[in-house]
């Protein structure tokens, strides 16, 4: 009895067993099934961000300039244009007639004393030609009065005597304006500008044409008056025409009136006055080519200084405060202020008259 029931004991702790290990299994086959589906539905981790490494920041070195030696030029830059030596501007005194005649164009050849042009003035003709016919009569009158002068009274006399010679200056004074008709090239040479056309209603004083000896081509150029008072005869100068060359030579001349005093000289009638050579400024040029057309541009740079071995700096290094003038020196690893004395100024130089020298560094801005 008590052997059977040992049996049933122990088959029924087996029993027990097994199912206790199949639970557990269950429950544990059951915890991961969870846990892995409870991952899956979780959202994704991000990946964790690379934050590149910040530089510190650097300080801007500032630029360091050598002390150099050149030569300096201050000059002064002029536009202008060939003209001749020798030139004249031609125009009638008399106004508000029209140019009957036009004997010339541009590039004709003329000579001395031709006539260049006439104006019609064919009712002075006739009025001079009715005047000198009635001036007959009254010199006639004139003959008797002369006749009789010692039996008329000298205040009758001297009033009859004035009258005929004013009537003898009124035929002068036809003829003079008859004669400011007829218009005529003042030297031999060639006309190189003409302003007019046969038929034309002319102004007194209007420039009608320009006669130039083309042998005497020579750079020029109007300046104003400051300008003027920067320059002088004999500096240097490089002239450049254009699709010709550039060319050296010095101040010949300098202009009679400025720019201004020329703009300002028209007496206020609206004619442009006519330019003369001796209203420029005039330079000598060497090896110029000859066969030069008048009135090419050109442009002339004038030396009105100019120093050899010169002492300079960039002007970025030049430093102020109130009066003083200083820059910054380099030595080594050192930076020292050194005040400094200036001469010339150019765009790209300063010239130091005092307080450095060739090879050291200064600093720029």
């Amino acid at each position: 009895m008590i052997l059977r029931f040992w049996r049933l004991l122990t088959l029924s702790m087996k029993w027990w067993t097994e199912n206790l290990f199949k639970r557990s299994m269950v429950v544990v086959l059951s915890a991961s099934l969870v846990l892995s589906s409870g991952c899956s539905l979780l959202p994704a981790e991000d990946e964790e961000e690379v934050i590149p490494e910040i530089a510190p920041a650097q300080i801007s070195k500032k630029p360091e300039y050598e002390v150099t030696t050149t030569t300096l030029e201050t000059s002064i830059p002029l536009i202008g244009k060939l003209i001749s030596l020798e030139e004249e501007t031609m125009f009638f005194t008399l106004d508000g007639k029209n140019l009957k005649e036009l004997n010339v164009k541009v590039g004709t050849t003329v000579k001395a004393g031709q006539v260049i042009g006439q104006l019609d003035v064919d009712v002075l003709v006739k009025s001079l030609r009715q005047e000198r016919l009635s001036f007959r009569k009254i010199e006639n009158e004139m003959k008797d009065t002369l006749r009789q002068r010692d039996e008329m009274d000298p205040i009758e006399f001297e009033g009859k005597l004035i009258a005929f010679e004013e009537q003898k200056q009124k035929l002068v004074d036809m003829e003079e304006e008859i004669g400011k008709a007829t218009l005529k090239a003042p030297f031999a040479g060639t006309i190189v500008s003409l302003n007019v056309q046969k038929g034309d209603l002319i102004k007194a004083y209007a420039p009608i044409a320009i006669v130039a000896d083309t042998s005497k081509i020579t750079a020029a150029a109007k300046i104003s008056k400051s300008e003027l008072e920067k320059l002088g005869v004999g500096m240097e100068v490089t002239a450049d025409i254009t699709s010709v060359g550039k060319f050296k030579g010095k101040i010949k001349q300098l202009p009679y009136k400025t720019e201004e005093q020329n703009n300002g000289g028209g007496g206020g009638s609206g004619v442009e006055k006519p330019e003369k050579p001796e209203d420029f400024l005039i330079v000598d040029l060497k090896d110029l080519p000859k066969n030069l057309n008048r009135g090419m541009p050109l442009s002339i740079k004038v030396i009105t200084k100019r120093t050899e071995n010169a002492i300079v700096i960039p002007p970025s290094t030049l430093r102020s405060i109130g009066s003083r003038t200083y820059v910054q020196v380099i030595e080594g690893e050192v930076k020292r202020e050194v005040d400094v004395e200036v001469g010339q100024q150019t765009s790209t130089n300063i010239e130091i008259l005092k307080g450095l020298k060739p090879g050291q560094k200064v600093v720029g801005r």
